[in-house]
């Protein structure tokens, strides 16, 4: 009750309405009020609101959605806001109702998939149990490749869901495609400028002062932006003459740069294009090679730029539409009006095949700004330190582009295979793979599943157990085409099986009888046991490509959990595997 000595500065009935605001609204309302204010009547001496909780996600598959997200928490805690860093595999998806802001970074993998550790934030988002989220406000950004025809779809997943859900958002998504720093970077800028205004408390406090956390003390001083210059030591077949493609093995001396990997990790591997490739397309072009580009660098000849920096092989759906607007070519009309033919075309055609099939002549700066930055490969690192010591072995498939009547190599596996020979250089870098790790407890059994090169981290699993006497089961998936042919490391799974640290082997050969046969067949077939080391505590590996295979495989391990394992929800239990980092995936 209002004592008449002491009257209230606002109504009585103003104030039995704040009381049925949110926290979340007293927070805001507390915060804008002293913005307006600035402690007037107090001298200056007012008590700020305090800020808003931001928690930042990223999704990443490669590290350039963490990197985003890392620059973004330092920004946000430089200007004193409330926030916290983590990625979506650490993060728990049940959570999120209880968050107040929510940034997230994500890239796209497969077909408009999210990353690995993306999967369970964004399962729990579009599944049966999906919250409502009338308290949360958030804004997201996508990283993807417009050479993909579900551009960014993950980011668009994300942002739409959430919006769905009952969501405020912040800020429009953004869609950054393969050069995304400075549109990431004008992107950061403009989150906290917004969050500046809607969750700062108003303290002028001294900035914050970000801790360097143990990982990034240990990092090597070589990275994406400044790879190691390493030696190629050995390139050998894997594969016999009949096998029809060639898959290599590949080893590489580190000599004393510092690089260490863990199994699981991926190497980068910065490409360039072959100097007679490049001249062939200046030629159907009409050009020279010594016209001056705006490159993104600086100025440099069309020619350089078309070695070091343009991806030749994989077009995007907008150049392709561009070139044929100018082409004279009904064919190509036709195909660009058909999605379906588009994107086949698109997956199969590098440039040198569309300038022979629909010719045309093209302005030097035109060519440049229609193709993609060549960007760094990635190979899952088929070896272990505590075997190899100052070296790193790959098991490289070498990509065959039939166009112009000749038959064409793939930018990095061309180069590693064909194009260096022992003892040349090449530029690398060691990609962390955090949610691809071997069980701390060496007791823990592990499955593992790896058709064609997806076999190359479980090569350095087993190099790992080995070195430490692991004493958890292994079990092995593996499947090519031919038993004879395309029996990856053969001889060295057979010596793990005699000595008894490979405990199951499962192998599948496509055509080797009337009816083809993959991983994902052998493990239906080995349903029961497999449910046996699920109910063992054993986790599960899955490696290798991830538009057909690794669905396919899920498609199978989902069926075992059902089964066998007699789960209504076997989804949900695949993701508390998931979660509990039982169930990973390397998958491209």
């Amino acid at each position: 009750m209002n004592d008449p000595d002491f009257p209230l500065p606002v109504p009585e009935q103003l104030i039995e309405q704040l009381s049925s605001l949110t926290a979340q609204q007293k927070a805001f309302l507390a915060g804008y009020l002293w913005s307006e204010t600035k402690g007037a009547g107090t001298g200056g001496a007012g008590v700020a609101a305090p800020n808003r909780k931001i928690t930042v996600i990223s999704a990443s598959a490669t590290g350039n959605a963490a990197g985003i997200a890392k620059k973004l928490t330092e920004r946000l805690k430089s200007e004193s806001l409330d926030a916290t860093l983590t990625s979506a595999g650490s993060y728990k998806a049940r959570q999120l109702p209880k968050e107040d802001i929510v940034i997230i970074s994500t890239s796209t993998q497969g077909d408009g998939d999210p990353p690995e550790e993306g999967v369970p934030l964004h399962g729990y988002l579009f599944g049966k149990k999906a919250p409502k989220l009338d308290g949360l406000s958030f804004a997201v950004i996508g990283l993807g490749d417009t050479s993909y025809p579900l551009f960014c779809q993950a980011g668009i997943d994300f942002d739409t869901k959430l919006g769905e859900l009952g969501g405020e958002r912040l800020l429009d998504r953004v869609d950054c495609d393969v050069d995304y720093e400075a549109m990431a970077d004008a992107w950061i800028e403009d989150v906290v400028v917004k969050l500046k205004d809607v969750a700062g408390g108003g303290a002028a406090v001294a900035e914050t002062v970000i801790p360097t956390d143990a990982s990034s003390q240990v990092e090597s001083a070589f990275n994406k932006d400044n790879p190691y210059t390493a030696t190629l030591l050995n390139n050998h077949p894997l594969v016999t003459d009949g096998a029809g493609r060639m898959i290599a093995h590949i080893e590489i001396d580190l000599d004393e740069s510092g690089l260490q990997y863990q199994v699981g990790d991926a190497l980068g591997v910065v490409t360039n294009n072959p100097p007679e490739l490049v001249d062939e397309i200046l030629e159907f072009c009409g050009l020279s090679g010594g016209e001056n580009v705006d490159g993104r660098a600086g100025s440099v000849t069309i020619r350089e730029a078309l070695i070091e920096q343009c991806d030749l092989n994989q077009l995007t759906p907008k150049f392709l539409t561009d070139y044929a607007g100018t082409a004279d070519s009904d064919a190509l009309t036709a195909l660009i009006e058909d999605n379906d033919k588009l994107k086949e075309f698109q997956a199969w055609t590098p440039l040198i095949g569309l300038l022979h099939d629909h010719p045309q002549k093209l302005e030097a700066q035109r060519l440049y700004d229609g193709l993609k930055a060549l960007a760094p490969r990635l190979y899952s690192i088929a070896s272990s330190q505590e075997e190899v010591g100052e070296e790193v072995h790959l098991c490289v498939a070498v990509v065959d582009i039939e166009a112009n009547g000749k038959v064409y190599h793939g930018s990095a596996s061309g180069l590693l295979s064909n194009r260096l020979d022992e003892g040349d250089e090449v530029q690398v870098f060691v990609e962390p793979n955090s949610r691809f790790r071997l069980p701390q407890d060496q007791d823990t059994p592990i499955i593992m599943i790896g058709p064609g090169t997806g076999i190359a981290p479980f090569r350095a699993f087993m190099q790992q157990r080995n070195a430490e006497d692991a004493q958890g089961k292994n079990w092995l998936f593996f499947g090519n085409r031919n038993y004879r042919n395309d029996f990856l490391y053969q001889a060295e799974w057979i010596e793990y099986r005699d000595k008894g640290l490979l405990h199951e082997f499962s192998l599948a050969w496509s055509r080797d009888g009337d009816e083809k046969v993959y991983v994902q067949d052998k493990i239906r077939e080995e349903a029961e046991q497999f449910w046996q080391w699920l109910e063992q505590g054993a986790h599960v590996y899955v490696c290798g490509d991830a538009s057909r295979m690794a669905k396919d495989v899920e498609t199978a391990i989902l069926e075992v959990i059902a089964q066998q394992g007699g789960k209504d929800d076997a989804v949900e239990y695949l993701n508390e595997l998931r979660e509990a980092d039982r169930y990973q995936r390397d998958v491209y």
